[in-house]
């Protein structure tokens, strides 16, 4: 019996016990096979049109109809006037909304500390309860908030004394109202996770630490972070993956002719190309630009986490 026909039966065998496996757990697959047929039809189903990107697209003549032009919107891209300046406010948005990323965390330890249950629930419910309002609301609530005739902050500010401010108006402060209104609305729903891996944490070990002599903060530091650090870990390799993935319909409800110079991000832009102008082409390699720039970053940042920490996504 030779080599070849030792792996072909090898592989023989491997194939009947995953089928065996498949059919004794068949209920559970049916039940994931919904998920599965979604995210293909609307996640790897539209991967076929990013060729659009290298060709000059013409609705009239298909994808495959359409003239081959390489890399050249990608180059028109890079060399546009606006490029710096795109890639400057998305990349300051998304940093400045990383530099957000412990809140969650903390507002999950501190909730894991509180004794009295009635108390503690109130406190999830009232901040998870704006997440569930639409973009559309909560920006409608924040054009109203900073409004200079009658908006709250104004109020506020006019009553320390100060002067009232176009709040929306001024460039310079559209990144931290759209980055604290995302936190306000995102905070409570993100501290679900790390909730929960706190839950996971051995009573053993807490115990153990009271027994030692540990006071409440010592034992968060040294026992509670620790026991949710791989998915602290996990969830900011996921964060930086989507650096340049600053959504379009917040940024795109706040933004006004006087605050462009601070509120124009790739995703705008993009919107702008492709719907307004009708560049498809031109659009979609600004897409895949800026996705390519994302995966890169997921790469080096996950690879920076398995070296240091040893806890990774792959």
């Amino acid at each position: 019996m030779n080599y070849t026909t030792v792996r072909i039966g090898k592989r023989s065998e491997h194939i009947k016990h995953t089928l065996r496996g498949v059919l004794s757990d068949w209920r559970l697959y049916i039940l994931i096979a919904p998920a599965v047929v979604y995210i293909f039809l609307f996640n790897y189903m539209p991967m076929y049109g990013v060729q659009i990107a290298f060709k000059d697209f013409r609705p009239s003549k298909g994808i495959w109809g359409s003239a081959w032009v390489g890399f050249d919107y990608f180059q028109q891209f890079i060399n546009n006037p606006l490029f710096g300046k795109l890639i400057w406010n998305t990349m300051r948005i998304s940093l400045y909304s990383l530099a957000t990323f412990p809140l969650p965390i903390v507002l999950a330890l501190m909730i894991n500390e509180l004794d009295n249950q009635k108390f503690k629930k109130t406190v999830q419910m009232v901040t998870y309860a704006p997440h569930f309002l639409s973009t559309v609301v909560v920006c409608s609530m924040v054009t109203l908030f900073c409004s200079k005739e009658n908006g709250l902050f104004n109020n506020l500010i006019e009553m320390v004394g100060g002067e009232r401010v176009s709040i929306l108006e001024k460039a310079s402060l559209f990144t931290p109202v759209y980055v604290w209104s995302g936190v306000w609305q995102s905070i409570g729903w993100n501290s679900i996770l790390y909730i929960a891996a706190l839950s996971g944490v051995s009573p053993e070990l807490v115990e153990a630490a009271r027994i030692d002599g540990a006071n409440r903060f010592q034992i968060i530091t040294h026992v509670n972070i620790p026991s949710i650090m791989p998915t602290v870990v996990i969830t900011l390799i996921m964060s930086c993956g989507s650096v340049l993935s600053v959504g379009f319909e917040k940024v795109y409800l706040l933004q006004n002719k006087l605050n462009m110079d601070a509120s124009n991000v790739i995703a705008t832009y993009v919107y702008e190309l492709g719907l307004i102008s009708a560049q498809y082409s031109a659009s979609a390699a600004i897409g895949l630009f800026n996705t390519i720039v994302n995966i890169t970053m997921l790469l080096i940042v996950n690879a920076i986490a398995r070296r240091v920490s040893e806890i990774s996504l792959f």
